[in-house]
């Protein structure tokens, strides 16, 4: 099913607004509608139109994929009643499943799209190295039993930022009109036992963060050097990298945006995943 679009100016009773929505992705297909109605953004819609007491439809800054989770999700619809900011936070919030949740509200310009007025978008994946899988945060990190490398994960990464074809970190089934994207920077650091990877670029392949992540763990791990990263690159070819990783661990930072939209950009979550 396509994605609703909410488009051009044109708007009335209640203007637009943009939420930023925070959820965990274990439950759900992704967020794109689909039939079975289990996606994020199906209980979202179903949960606003609740509120509203008429159907509401949504556009999105980035569809994340089954088991992503997000922090701060970005969308947009124009409003079909008038309501003020706070209350489309806790009246929508009030029939959202428990792991899904409004964070904030914003009457937004006319002409503000969550997807096509985003400068760029974040994304962090987080994954503990142990010898024993977890249990506490399972379904919330990645997972890898060997050592990994920082500093060759490091000068691995330092081969994808500019603008590339990322062809080769490119899913089969992806829609995107280009393969062309700008990266620019990728964080690796580790706390204690996990390793926190961070992405921010102009925009993002399906699947593209579970493929580099798969070619750094690589990498870390020692099954490859840094160069190899490179090399891949240049493949233009999805059967050149690494298997893709899975899911659990990957979280959708956010978009960002001109401050003249005066999108918030933090939510609190972010702080306990630090």
């Amino acid at each position: 099913m396509a994605e609703h679009d909410t488009g051009g100016p044109a708007v009335a009773p209640g203007g637009r607004i943009a939420l930023g929505v925070a959820y965990r992705g274990a439950r759900y297909h992704g967020w794109q509608s689909q039939p079975d109605g289990r996606t994020v953004q199906d209980v979202l819609e179903r949960a606003l139109g609740q509120f509203a007491a008429t159907p509401v439809s949504t556009l999105c800054a980035g569809r994340t994929d089954a088991g992503v989770h997000a922090f701060n999700q970005v969308v947009h619809f124009d409003a079909p009643v008038d309501r003020d900011e706070f209350s489309w936070v806790r009246g929508t919030n009030r029939y959202l499943p428990d792991d899904v949740a409004v964070q904030w509200c914003r009457l937004v310009d006319a002409r503000f799209h969550a997807r096509n007025s985003a400068h760029g978008r974040r994304y962090r994946f987080v994954i503990l190295e142990a010898p024993v899988r977890p249990a506490i945060e399972a379904g919330a990190c990645g997972w890898v039993f060997r050592p990994l490398d920082g500093d060759a994960m490091r000068a691995a990464a330092t081969h994808l930022i500019g603008e590339h074809d990322f062809s080769s970190f490119r899913a089969a089934g992806c829609q995107a009109l280009t393969p062309v994207k700008t990266m620019r920077s990728i964080g690796v650091e580790r706390r204690g036992a996990y390793w926190r990877i961070e992405f921010d670029a102009s925009a993002f392949l399906h699947h593209m963060v579970r493929n580099i992540v798969g070619c750094l763990v690589a990498v870390g791990s020692g099954r490859q050097r840094p160069e190899w990263m490179a090399e891949v690159l240049a493949a233009r070819s999805r059967d050149a990298a690494a298997p893709t990783f899975p899911p659990d661990g990957l979280y959708f930072v956010g978009p960002y945006y001109d401050p003249a939209f005066a999108i918030p950009e933090h939510t609190p979550a972010m702080d306990w995943l630090v």
